[in-house]
Formats: C-alpha cells, structure tokens, sequence
C-alpha cells in the first residue's frame, strides 16, 4: 500500500498539472480547449507506455522475484517525476519542452506499468485461505490514498498563493515554480518507498514455482500461447473502471473550472481550488468502498461484486445529461456527481487485484495481469479525458456518458464469459 501510494502520487500530480497548468506553459495557443486536448494527449501516452513497463516488469517479476521488479519499477517512476519538475517551459525552449514532457510521461507510464502486477501479486500470493480478495485490496488503497496526497498538495499550494486557473496571469508564481514543489517532493516519497520495499521478503508462492522448476525463460510468448483468452478477458475486465475513473478525474476537472460560451458545455467556472476540494471529498467515497468491495468479493465472489456494480455504472453513465447538463449543472450536482462516481469506482477496483491475478498461473502471472491490466488503460484510460472533451463540446454531457456506458457494458460481457476464480488455488493453476 505504501508503495502504491507513492507510485500514484507521482502518476497523479501530472494528471491535475496537465488541466490547470501544462496547457498554458507547455502547449500554448489561442484556442483554449485546443490547448487542453493538446495537454490531455501527452498524458494519455502514460497509458500507452504501460503495456511496455507490464512486459518489461513481467518479464524479469515472472523470472527473479516480484521483491527486485518492485524496486525497479518505484525508481523509473520517482526518476522521471522528479525531473518533470526541473524542465524548462515552451517560452524557454519551445517546441523541446513538449517533447521531453512526453518522454518523461512515458517512462512514468512504465514504471507504473511494472507497479500493480508486482503490488498486486505481492498481496495475493501471501493472502490467507478465503482472504485474497481482502488482501489484495490493500494495493488498492494506493490509488486514492495517492491521488489525496497528489491533489491535497497542489491545493495547499494553490490556496497559498491565491492562484486561480480562470483569472491568475501567466507570470504568476504558481506558473513559474509553484507547480513544480510536487514533483520536486516526490524524491522524499520515493526514497521512504525504497525503504519498504527493500525489506519485503519473496512471495511464497513464487519461492514454490521456483523450486518445482516451473519458471519460463519468455513469460510474454508463453503467456501469448498458453493464456490469451484471460488476456483477453482481463482487459475489458478492466475497461469500465479505467473509463469511469478518468472521467471523474481528468475530464470532470476541465469539464468544472472551465467557462465557455459553447451550446453544449457548462459555464460552471467552478474555481481551481474549490473543484480540487469537491474531488478530495468524492475520493473519499473511493477509499472507503475499497475495503467493502473486497471484504464483498470474497463473501459473495469475485462474479456476482463486478457484475452488479458494472450494472450501476451503465446506469450512472446514462444520467449524466440530468446530474451536470447545461439545464441543472451546479456546484451542488457536480459534488454528487463526482461522489457517485467514486463510489461506484471503489466498488469496481477493490476486487481487481485479486480477480487479475487469479485468471493466471504463477509462471506468468506477473506479465499476464500486468498486460491485461495496463492494456485495459490503453482502451479506457488514455483516450479518456480526449473523447470525453471533444464530445461535450460537440454533442454535451450526455454523450459522454453514453461513452461510458457503452464501455461499461463491453466490461459486462466480459465478466458474464469469465470464470469465478474465488476458490481457484494459486499454486495450482
């Protein structure tokens, strides 16, 4: 939990710069939501990275151990994220500045692309008989606990030094270094990260795989050969949850503090720093539903937990046009918004740390989840906040939600041809 957290802290303060900063500093232009669509698609190559950091991960977690691969994995983060807060703006050196941003986010995406399966893995394969969906659920717990520390930092910083997305100049302090203390700090995260991890000791399960002889010199072309429907079946799995989280993240932020004049878009204007304190209370929500939704999957099984919530995520998607349309869109209906969203979001990823790695056997099960989960953030993740934007300003709120639920019931399928993997032996897969 400690280590995911970190990871996702570091992943997370770029999220919330690429709306409130990096559109202005790294990707000028005269037209706003241009910018913005500019800055949403160096973010999205993260998630296009993450497959290579799963395979590269996989392969040598799959080969020597999940204890060294975590390690490997927290400092390609820590590294690129602290350098992101020493480049040079676009008005320094113009068009280099996007570019490194780019390379930087992309060795981002592979160090988080290496981070789950291993967390993941390391939580499931030590779990207790019945437990594993509660256990694994802890790796979890990273993902909201990072993304309160992510945005909790940048609104203490915001509120200090009375910035403002809509209204502050460009020669504001917050332009000009306040946004870079995040990524700066991250190094002290990284270096407490470290000293967890370098006390971990090796997962049982694979200490047994190594002694039976049972490790593979290629986890990627095995994996391919022997386990492409879980592949598969894992990645729209997960598809819903990739979808539903960066819409109330990402999209939700620019689609909130922005004023427009468009027919389809909110004038909402909702100031930076009073958006970020709505999401900090809607993440909440997130956190909290973690632990019931792994404590559920075990009681109930992994099946009738996902099934049912991806049910309530087909529905929330097709209300958004009544939640936060141009007719009733206010600070009030976006809160709620946003905590619903959340909610259902807990509920969705709890279980997946222990359902991803139960579709596969141990020689290969740190490559196979890894890339079905980091896939998944190629189809639901990365193109994300880009479709949703371009299609609230063409089509309204309403249309993006339809993008959800039509993802949401791609996940459904997906869940309905999968097996229940509750009782499924590790060992013996």
């Amino acid at each position: 939990m400690v280590g995911t957290t970190i990871e996702f802290f570091d992943f997370y303060i770029y999220a919330t710069a690429a709306v409130f900063v990096f559109p202005k500093l790294f990707f000028p232009s005269g037209n706003q939501t241009a910018s913005l669509l500019a800055s949403f698609a160096v973010f999205g190559v993260a998630f296009v990275a993450r497959p290579v950091g799963s395979v590269l991960f996989g392969h040598f977690g799959d080969r020597i151990g999940r204890k060294a691969t975590l390690v490997g994995s927290l400092l390609t983060m820590g590294i690129a994220t602290f350098v992101i807060g020493l480049l040079p703006t676009y008005e320094s050196i113009g068009y280099a500045a996007p570019i490194l941003l780019a390379v930087l986010r992309f060795c981002q995406g592979v160090g988080l692309g290496g981070e789950w399966s291993g967390a993941a893995l390391l939580a499931t394969e030590t779990a207790e008989e019945g437990k594993r969906g509660w256990a694994a659920m802890w790796p979890q717990l990273g993902a909201p606990l990072g993304f309160l520390l992510a945005n909790g930092v940048f609104l203490s910083l915001m509120v200090g030094m009375d910035f403002d997305k809509n209204t502050s100049p460009i020669d504001h302090s917050f332009y000009t270094w306040g946004w870079r203390v995040p990524f700066l700090a991250s190094a002290i995260m990284v270096i407490v990260g470290l000293y967890v991890r370098l006390r971990l000791t090796e997962t049982p399960v694979f200490r047994a795989a190594v002694e039976a002889g049972e490790k593979v010199k290629a986890p990627l072309a095995t994996v391919l050969r022997t386990a492409w429907r879980p592949l598969i079946l894992g990645t729209f799995i997960m598809l819903a949850t990739y979808t539903l989280f960066y819409l109330m993240t990402a999209w939700a932020s620019s689609y909130g503090t922005k004023k427009s004049t468009a027919e389809h878009v909110t004038n909402l204007g909702i100031p930076a720093t009073r958006f970020i304190e709505l999401q900090l209370i809607a993440v909440l929500f997130f956190a909290v539903c973690i632990p019931l939704s792994g404590w559920l999957a075990d009681r109930m099984g992994r099946k009738p937990v996902l099934i049912s919530i991806t049910v309530g995520i087909i529905v929330f998607g097709l209300t958004f046009d009544k939640l936060i349309g141009p007719a009733v869109a206010s600070e009030a209906s976006m809160l709620g918004f946003l905590i619903v969203g959340m909610t259902l979001m807990g509920l969705t990823f709890g279980p997946m740390s222990a359902v991803l790695p139960e579709l596969f056997p141990t020689n290969v099960r740190y490559t196979g989840s890894g890339i079905s989960y980091n896939m998944a953030s190629i189809i639901g993740a990365a193109v994300a906040p880009f479709i949703a934007t371009a299609l609230a300003a063409s089509h309204g709120v309403g249309a993006v939600g339809i993008y959800l639920a039509v993802a949401a019931a791609i996940t459904l399928v997906a869940l309905v041809l999968a097996p229940e993997t509750r009782d499924v032996e590790l060992t013996k897969v």
